[in-house]
């Protein structure tokens, strides 16, 4: 395990980390997960083995610390990401991030083009105000005392078995600003940001969640979109194969 600070208090973001050759692979969660509950497994794979991957936890989440009095915005979550792959050399990295790590991600690679060679996205929210059935639009309709007190204790009944797993260790003030922050967005949006970058840009999207809204004009602006057969948000739980495959490129 490793670690870099990310406030002035000397709060610290962590991951864990194999050994490898090449540009440095980092794993990004989304909202109430972790990166080696759902990556460890892919960067695994023979097709994946060999390079250095980092399974980062966001600032609220997993491993990392959780203070709070930290924004847990967006972009609060990218400079805390800058600082990890500062921290752990990782300039030029490729960022393997799913949904609102998707987000964080492609902040990041808008602030900090040194830091991201490539992004392989899986169903990033690239919008602010998603649907109220999101599972952030859910989070982030208490307020957030009321969140904390009672809300976290109720969406984790309604999760999934696989988020509860994860949501459980996030802190549920954190949880909550990060929601907040995924619903409102950031100014440009997540989507314009995505569609000015020069990086190499893969973004997966399940069959099974439907189709991907804007696919046309992504494209357009050079982000190859792949539908992943048999797959829903949770792309590389559901279909390991195809999505270990767009991670190496061949697709």
């Amino acid at each position: 395990m490793r670690d870099a600070q990310f406030d002035v208090r000397g709060s610290r973001i962590r991951w864990t980390e194999s050994e490898g050759v090449g540009p440095a692979r980092v794993y990004v969660h989304g909202l109430g997960a972790a990166s080696a509950a759902y990556h460890a497994h892919i960067a695994a794979r023979p097709e994946l083995a060999g390079r250095r991957s980092l399974f980062l936890d966001l600032p609220g989440h997993g491993l990392s610390d959780r203070p709070a009095d930290f924004g847990y915005t967006l972009e609060d979550h990218a400079d805390a990401v800058a600082a990890a792959l500062e921290e752990a050399g990782a300039h030029g990295a490729e960022l393997i991030a799913h949904s609102m790590g998707g987000s964080v991600a492609i902040v990041l690679a808008h602030r900090r083009p040194d830091l991201v060679s490539r992004l392989v996205l899986t169903e990033a929210n690239l919008d602010p105000a998603p649907a109220g059935t999101a599972g952030s639009s859910r989070i982030a309709a208490y307020e957030e005392e009321q969140f904390v007190k009672e809300g976290h204790a109720r969406v984790l009944e309604q999760a999934g078995p696989v988020w509860a797993a994860t949501m459980r260790l996030a802190d549920p003030r954190a949880l909550h600003r990060s929601a907040t922050g995924l619903v409102r967005g950031t100014d440009p949006t997540m989507r314009v940001m995505l569609m000015g970058l020069s990086v190499e840009r893969v973004f997966l999207q399940g069959a099974l969640s439907g189709e991907l809204v804007g696919r046309d004009e992504l494209v357009a602006s050079g982000v190859r979109v792949v539908t992943v057969p048999g797959a829903g948000h949770n792309v590389m739980l559901d279909n390991a194969t195809a999505f270990a495959a767009a991670v190496a490129d061949r697709v």
